[in-house]
This record gives structure tokens, C-alpha cells and sequence, in this order.
């Protein structure tokens, strides 16, 4: 098979464009002021005349909603806030007659304490088997009051709560790496096993594209479930990235691939080295996995290149294609955090509330967007970015959502400022995203979006939704069946340069000075107006350089 064919015989995941669908605050169809599946079907011609390839949706399982549907109660069940099983299953069909693909949220380290093993579980006598698909334990100390160990909790506090027995005397403690209602599942054990393949194949039998994988690393946990102590090694963290999750993942590529169509997996995998990271996308584990590396990285030349030499090398190594990613549901969003004096993000200081200069951080976020969408491999959109959306740091305190803003008394605002539903069309709230005489947004949108909607954007050559469109269309008409790789070119300080096959180069300007564009080239999109002739501050353009330059 020559290149040329191979390369236009690409399974589909490895080149997509995938849009991410945080559905409470996507599109509400039925007015009680949260997204529905209802909201997402009347917009589906949206998406695909973006020009994305696939649509990966948020938990939409039945839930008490502790954290935002990633505390699952029924994994065969729409949750009645987003409707039905058979709605879910018209969207699917739906979305195929657009040519969008659908990829769907797997929670599986945890369930919700209202699922019935751990209704059952707590009902049951210390010991039993009902609480052997979970991490039960009795607590250390003289009376069993400390904790079995001294894990932490991702969303702040102990990693264990106390059960009460039915004669209110405190008994066993379980394990909850998130919040308390969120219970881990014990992986060792064959039902837990059992009952996820068996949850991949209903879904799968629904017509579903693939898996989002939260929490990937996170479902096994060492022996004994020793204590973290003092100093912990990054890399060697007893309840993340042991050695038996990848033995979980080898039996589930085994049942994507026994259906047709390039059914897939991505991984929700946050660890600290590229090796770690790379054992998840071996041929017979993942087919590829978030890149959060470059997620977090600052918006800086030599940060930015580091990133993506390191991911290219560390997907090589096991013939994944890497991702792209700037923002998510969990993070700040980009246009906010490039307009800082600190671009980088960490989730464990998320610096809500620095000085933001709102211009810098939209020109940059136009450029992050072009540059992303030039590198060899997949890359996802979050929901809003197309529209440049903020994050919303103006919540009150009375209505935010977020487990982390309890849990952390406070001190953590949480993840409810990138959650903001949408706005479509109008000069004020709900900005379409409800239909008229619906009740109040689940969460308020700012007076200001009303220049930044779908509507006030979709007529506008210039606007962030035109730019979108345009490099989603290149993108999957000229790039997608380039190489997988990339050559630098050589440049400025502060300038990167690359190309893809030698006839399309993209070329990004971190300096404060106009740059001239390489002498034969023509562009063929840019980030921002050329001046002069010339790329300026701060933006990005992609270029051909197998056509004859034209005047500017």
C-alpha cells in the first residue's frame, strides 16, 4: 500500500475533529433551564456545519447530579433532567444522518452511592460479599475513628467516609477518591468486571462510536492500600496508574474490535510522565488519550515546542496519534487564562479571579486554535470555544454547583465558570439557550454574551465562529490526509515553524513585533488581519507553499 493510499485509509479517530458536548448547558429543549437531549437533537445542523467530525457527550446517565452526572446510578439510563433511553437513541441515529460520529462518557472507577450495589452494600453486614465490588475497610485507631490511610480526596478532604450501622454506631469506612458520593469500585473484583463489558456492549449495541474513559488511571489500587506518607513520589501514587488497570483495558479493546466501523476508546489520563502516559495507547489498550500536557502548558515558544516534540516522541512509541486539547469542563477556559500573566493552568491552583487582559487572551486563543488544529493527529473542541466564551467568574456563591466549592470550604470556586450554558442568539438572558418563558439558566450567563452569540458571530467573516468553521473545513479537506508527523522549519526567536509534507507550513507568532511570512508562500488562513503583508503578535497562519505568493 503506497503512503498516499494508506493515508487516506486512516481510521477515523486518528484525524478527528471532536466536539465536546457538556449537555446541561448545551441546548435546553424543554425550558426548565438545563440542556437536554431535546436542546442538543434542534442543533445537531449546528455541529455539523462546524465541521467537526465527531460529538463526545458528557455523563447523561441517570444520576442524583452530586457531581455534574459523573455519579452514575444506571449506566443503561438517560437521566429524566436530559430525557429518555429512546431519545438518546433517535440523537445517535440523528447524528449518523449528519455524519457525526458519538462518543460517550464511561465513568467507571465510581458509581453514585444511589446505585443499587451500594444501596445494598451499606445495607449489608460488615464482610459481606454485597460490599466486596467496593472498598470497604475498618478505620485504624483505638475505636476504628481515623481513616484506613491517609489517601486525599481529588476534590478536597479525606478519601473515606464512616458508615453509621442501623443502631447509629459508626462501623466500616469506604473509599471515595472524589466526593462521598461518588464510592470507588474494587476492579479486583470479577462482577465489577463483569458488569462493564457488559455496559460497553449496550451501548455499543446502540449505535455508539466510542468511549470517553474517566478517570482512566485511576481504577486500580495496590495491595494493602498502603498510606501516601510525607513525600510522595509522583510517579508511584497507590491509588493511580497500577500496573492491573492495563489489564482491564486489553479486555475491553477486545470487545471494540469485535464490532464494526473503528469503534474507539480516549482516556481521561492525567500523569505526571510521558512514559506513564504512553503505556495506556499500546496497540491493544486505548486508541488514544487526552493531552493534558499541552493543555496546561503556558502560551510561551519554547514551553509550546517542548510540549509537542514530547507528545510526538511519546505517541510514536506505541503508533497512537496524539490529541489537542485547550480547554475542558474542568478547566479555566483559554480565552481567560492566555490574557494572564500566567497562561499555564493547574488544576491545583486554578488562580480564579487574576487580571485578565480580555483582548490579549482572544487574540491568543484565535492562534491556539489554528495551531492546534495544524498538528498531525485529533483534536477537541469544547463546547463555547468556538465562540471565544470566557470563563465566568462572576458566580455567586449561592449558585454554584460544583462539589470542590464545599468540599474545599470555599477556597476552590470550582469548575462552574467554564460550565455557562451557551448562548445563541438575542441581547439578553437565556440567549436562546431556553426557549422563551423558560425558567432561569441553570447557572447565569453574563450581559455581554450577547455579542459573543452564535447568531451575532454567524454573519461576521471576522468573528471567532467564521474562524472555526474555516479551519475545521481546511482542516479536514487538506490536512487530515497529510503525514502524522511534522518537520521544523527554521525561524525567528519566538517563532514557530513547521510543515506537514513540505507544501503546507504553519507558522506562529509568541513575539510583540509584526513577523514577514517566508518568501513563496501563500497564506491560506490566518489567526488575525495581516499587517502589511505581515503576521502580527501573537497570531497564527496556516500557508502554502507550493503555490505562487499573490499580493496582500
Amino acid at each position: 500500500m503506497s503512503k498516499s493510499t494508506e493515508r487516506h485509509t486512516r481510521p477515523w479517530w486518528r484525524t478527528a475533529a471532536i466536539y465536546q458536548v457538556y449537555v446541561r448547558s448545551f441546548a435546553d429543549g424543554n425550558g426548565d433551564g438545563v440542556g437536554d437531549l431535546a436542546g442538543v437533537r434542534s442543533r445537531l445542523p449546528y455541529l455539523r456545519d462546524l465541521g467537526v467530525d465527531a460529538l463526545w457527550f458528557n455523563p447523561w446517565y441517570r444520576s442524583p447530579m452530586a457531581d455534574g452526572g459523573y455519579d452514575v446510578a444506571d449506566y443503561r439510563d438517560i437521566d429524566p433532567l436530559f430525557g429518555t433511553l429512546a431519545e438518546a437513541r433517535e440523537l445517535i441515529a440523528e447524528a449518523h444522518g449528519h455524519g457525526l460520529r458519538v462518543i460517550v462518557d464511561l465513568v467507571p472507577n465510581h458509581c453514585s452511592d444511589q446505585h443499587r450495589w451500594f444501596r445494598e452494600a451499606l445495607a449489608a453486614d460488615p464482610g459481606s460479599a454485597a460490599r466486596e465490588r467496593f472498598w470497604f475497610t475498618p478505620g485504624r485507631g483505638a475505636d476504628g475513628e481515623l481513616p484506613p490511610n491517609d489517601w486525599q480526596s481529588y476534590f478536597g478532604g479525606p478519601a473515606w467516609t464512616r458508615t453509621t450501622g442501623p443502631d447509629g454506631a459508626p462501623g466500616d469506612w469506604y473509599l471515595h477518591l472524589f466526593a462521598p458520593e461518588q464510592p470507588d469500585l474494587n476492579w479486583e473484583h470479577p462482577e465489577v468486571r463483569a458488569e462493564f463489558e457488559s455496559v460497553l456492549r449496550f451501548w455499543l449495541d446502540h449505535g455508539v462510536d466510542g468511549f470517553r474513559i474517566d478517570v482512566a488511571h485511576g481504577l486500580a489500587k495496590k495491595p494493602g492500600l498502603p498510606d501516601v506518607g510525607p513525600h510522595p513520589d509522583v510517579t508511584d501514587l497507590p491509588y493511580q496508574d497500577v500496573d492491573a488497570v492495563h489489564e482491564v483495558y486489553r479486555s475491553w479493546r477486545k470487545i471494540t474490535d469485535s464490532y464494526p466501523d473503528d469503534r474507539v476508546f480516549v482516556g481521561e489520563v492525567w500523569l505526571p510522565t510521558p512514559e506513564q502516559f504512553a503505556r495506556y495507547l499500546r496497540p491493544d489498550e486505548l486508541h488514544s488519550a487526552f493531552n493534558f500536557e499541552f493543555l496546561c502548558c503556558a502560551w510561551e515558544h519554547d514551553a509550546v515546542r517542548d510540549v509537542v516534540d514530547g507528545t510526538l516522541a511519546a505517541h510514536a512509541r506505541v503508533g497512537a496519534p496524539p490529541t489537542w486539547v485547550l480547554s475542558n469542563h474542568d478547566t479555566i477556559r483559554h480565552a481567560t487564562r492566555y490574557g494572564r500573566e500566567d497562561t499555564s493552568f493547574d488544576m491545583g491552583n486554578k488562580r480564579l479571579g487574576a487580571p485578565t487582559d480580555r483582548a490579549l487572551g482572544l487574540r491568543r486563543a484565535r492562534a491556539a486554535a489554528l495551531l492546534t488544529m495544524a498538528l498531525p493527529g485529533g483534536v477537541y473542541v469544547y463546547q463555547g470555544d468556538e465562540l471565544a466564551l470566557a470563563e465566568v467568574e462572576s458566580i455567586p456563591d449561592a449558585l454554584l454547583q460544583d462539589p470542590t466549592f464545599v468540599r474545599s470550604g470555599g477556597a476552590d470556586r470550582g469548575r462552574d465558570g467554564c460550565r455557562v450554558p451557551l448562548p445563541w442568539s438575542g441581547t439578553r438572558a437565556p440567549f436562546g439557550f431556553s426557549p422563551d418563558g423558560a425558567a432561569d439558566p441553570w447557572l447565569p450567563q453574563p450581559a455581554a454574551w450577547a455579542e459573543q452569540s452564535v447568531a451575532a458571530q454567524h454573519a461576521d467573516p471576522h468573528s471567532v465562529l467564521a474562524l472555526y468553521r474555516d479551519a475545521l473545513r481546511l482542516r479536514r479537506d487538506r490536512l487530515a490526509t497529510l503525514p502524522e508527523t511534522l518537520d521544523w522549519l527554521p525561524a525567528d526567536p519566538g517563532v514557530l515553524a513547521f510543515t506537514r509534507d513540505g507544501s503546507f507550513a504553519c507558522l506562529v507568532n509568541f513575539t510583540d513585533r509584526p513577523l514577514p511570512l517566508p518568501p513563496g508562500s501563500t497564506p491560506l488562513l490566518t489567526s488575525a488581519p495581516l499587517q502589511d503583508g505581515q503576521l502580527a503578535p501573537d497570531a497564527c497562519a496556516w500557508l502554502d507553499l507550493s503555490l505562487p505568493a499573490t499580493g496582500h
